[in-house]
């Protein structure tokens, strides 16, 4: 089975992408997702969001994803809503994951 959030990943670092993004359903990465005390993530580095557990079947592999592409190439990667891309894009909306996030920001 091929995961299409490495797959996609993957792609990104060999076409030397400036900037991973990928667009879901949520509009950024939850801690607690659908309990009371859900929180956002506006920004992490690798090593602090994988602190937390996100489910496999759903915001896991992505995170994972963004993840490995900001640990290998030293770019951003961003986990947001479709709707928001833009904002994703100029960092303002969505979650972005990179080597030189100054600690979390939550949303």
């Amino acid at each position: 089975m091929i995961d299409k959030d490495l797959a996609s990943e993957l792609l990104a670092r060999e076409l030397e992408a400036d900037l991973y993004i990928m667009a879901t359903d949520a509009d950024a990465v939850y801690v607690g997702w659908g309990t009371p005390e859900q929180k956002g993530i506006r920004s992490a580095t690798p090593a602090e969001i994988r602190g937390f557990d996100f489910p496999a079947g759903s915001m896991g592999p992505k995170v994972d994803a963004a993840c490995l592409f900001a640990e290998k190439t030293g770019k951003k990667a961003a986990i947001g809503a479709l709707a928001d891309l833009p904002g994703i894009a100029a960092g303002t909306a969505g979650t972005t994951i990179s080597m030189s996030a100054a600690g979390i920001e939550w949303h």
